[in-house]
């Protein structure tokens, strides 16, 4: 194994806690120096970008979990300080870091009262999200999925609109009550998991049959296995571990054909991370505080939640749900029921977008439409849908994020949000039209930008599971294009009615500047997405391998690769590795 630095070593520590440091140093500033705080703000938003660029060198043909860092935390419960990243995270923890840095840019002239404050704020929450991606730990990601929800909080209820109130106090409590509830089943996994392999009569074959799930889990990645490995040695020697990757590795193992873990626990299990994470993605019916927030928020806080906070739940569901509980993933009733709510969020949310006067209050009703599609994706449980819907969760950050800025563009020019109060644009601000014209066509999904091909996956492994699910999301994608093709019409099209949107200024350099990078990913990914699709290509063979047992698109069968029957460890559990 070649020596690593201390800086590779410890890179996902680094970008992490990286945007604490800014906050912390913010602390210094005077109050009243705002343009300097400004300046530094968007200097450090750069400088933690920087660091993610080195996930850039995520082994793609290894696969599995890299960059690990595992230490010690809390000896007495079994916490440790375990962070990883699959392809996957990867490419969300680039999407954090650079939508970060575009958020925060934004922020420049909108923000006037407690600047300083706000970009302490924007940073904590920064770090809040990143950790929730990064970590291995069940206890750790816990730690940073509670905490993220006091500053988005704050965003919302410090700087944002009339009902800014009501709307951060909606959105702490929708997602605090879901939290709850997800605690609850995280503490059943911790409590069962040395059950299994220690004090049950089967436990020797169940402890052979978990290791080579583990085995299958990692592949040929050995530093994946060993962590995997040393939480398993904890479990045979009657000790707890929070460790994400060993719980899948029990959901995964099977015991003469059948689940280690019952049927009917992991269908509960699975109901308690799937509260908390279809509150955050929002699925219907849970999504009713999105427009409230999207609303009320500042206009980086609506960029932070539409380009990545809806994210931690999608990754929550490839994560938690589909690897730690295959069985009740792919169990007939639980994918009808998520199958039906994903088709209504995306029918739904698009009928109730084309119904908004509010501009911003569109968007975000789109949002729930194109996070529905996403979740379809995810419950089509093959490779071509979850493939899609991982690079849709990118292309989303990407749209929706743009589609909120531009929103912000003209309300910080007129104060208003009512798309009456606009129409004839195009001829006052043609750079500012062409912009939102090309993220239109992303949001919509037109060939050739980023959007189509996430779409396209989506709905052809929709297609091979059931034509008629794949037709209901089609019927969401011409929706989709109704009411944005509206929206456009009415905004940039026509005579300009109002005196005052002849005089409204056209794109700034600084607005171009956080503009450029969205409008290049959106080319990018629409003519060449290889690059982006090769890195969360294994990770999803793997959640695909792990729902349905006999799916052997990684090569050899898996069925007795989890059954521990010819597994080549040995019957005796080892002694866990030493603490460091």
């Amino acid at each position: 194994m070649n020596e690593q630095t201390l800086a590779q070593a410890h890179i996902l520590s680094i970008i992490t806690w990286l945007p604490v440091g800014g906050a912390i140093l913010l602390l210094f500033f005077n109050a009243q120096r705002k343009s300097a705080i400004r300046l530094f703000a968007n200097i450090w938003a750069v400088i933690c970008f920087i660091p993610s660029l080195f996930l850039l060198a995520y082994d793609r043909n290894l696969g599995g979990i890299q960059f690990i860092e595992d230490f010690n935390w809390i000896p007495q419960i079994g916490a440790r300080y375990q962070m990883g990243v699959d392809g996957i995270a990867v490419v969300l923890v680039l999407l954090t870091t650079l939508i970060g840095v575009i958020a925060i840019n934004c922020s420049w002239d909108y923000i006037k009262e407690r600047v300083k404050e706000f970009y302490i704020v924007m940073l904590l929450l920064q770090t809040g999200i990143l950790g929730v991606f990064v970590s291995m730990d069940m206890f750790l990601f816990y730690v940073f999925w509670e905490v993220m929800l006091v500053p988005m909080y704050f965003v919302i209820g410090v700087w944002g609109s009339e009902n800014r109130l009501y709307a951060a106090i909606k959105f702490f409590l929708y997602t605090l009550f879901g939290s709850v509830v997800m605690l609850l089943a995280v503490l059943k996994l911790y409590f069962i998991f040395p059950d299994y392999l220690s004090k049950n009569a089967q436990s020797q074959e169940i402890l052979r049959s978990v290791t080579a799930a583990a085995q299958m889990i990692s592949g040929n990645n050995q530093a994946m296995l060993q962590m995997i490995t040393n939480a398993i040695d904890r479990g045979a020697n009657g000790l707890y571990t929070f460790n994400i990757m060993a719980m899948q590795a029990l959901g995964t193992a099977r015991l003469n054909g059948q689940p280690i873990v019952p049927l009917t626990l992991q269908i509960w299990l699975f109901a308690g991370f799937f509260l908390s994470f279809a509150i955050k993605v929002p699925m219907f019916p849970f999504h009713t505080w999105l427009p409230d927030a999207h609303t009320e928020a500042p206009t980086a806080g609506s960029v932070i939640l539409a380009g990545i906070l809806l994210k931690l739940g999608t990754y929550g569901f490839l994560r938690f749900n589909l690897p730690i509980f295959p069985d009740a993933s792919a169990d007939p009733r639980v994918v009808q029921v998520m199958v039906f709510l994903a088709i209504m969020g995306i029918v739904y949310g698009a009928l109730v977008a084309m119904a908004q006067k509010d501009w911003k209050r569109l968007v975000a009703y789109s949002s729930v439409s194109h996070m529905g599609m996403i979740m379809l994706g995810i419950f089509a449980l093959n490779e071509n849908a979850i493939n899609g819907a991982v690079l849709q969760m990118i292309n989303h950050g990407i749209s929706t994020s743009a589609l909120f800025m531009i929103v912000g563009v003209v309300y910080e020019r007129r104060h208003t949000r009512l798309i009456a109060d606009y129409g004839g644009l195009s001829h006052a601000m043609p750079g500012f039209a062409a912009v939102f014209m090309i993220m239109t066509m992303s949001s919509i999904g037109l060939p050739m930008l980023n959007g189509f091909i996430g779409e396209f996956l989506i709905l052809r492994g929709v297609f091979e599971t059931n034509k008629i699910w794949a037709a209901f999301a089609a019927t969401g994608i011409v929706l989709g294009a109704g009411y944005m093709l509206w929206l456009y019409q009415r905004t940039m099209f026509g005579q300009v009615t109002n005196e005052a949107n002849q005089k409204m200024p056209d794109l700034y350099k600084r607005e171009w500047a956080y503009f450029l990078p969205l409008l290049v990913l959106a080319f990018w990914i629409g003519l060449y997405p290889k690059p982006v699709l090769s890195y969360f290509g294994k990770p999803v063979q793997t959640i695909v391998q792990q729902v349905k047992p006999g799916y052997a698109g990684a090569g050899a069968p898996v069925q007795a690769r989890i059954s521990g029957q010819q597994s080549a460890v040995g019957d005796q559990p080892t002694k866990p590795a030493s603490d460091r």
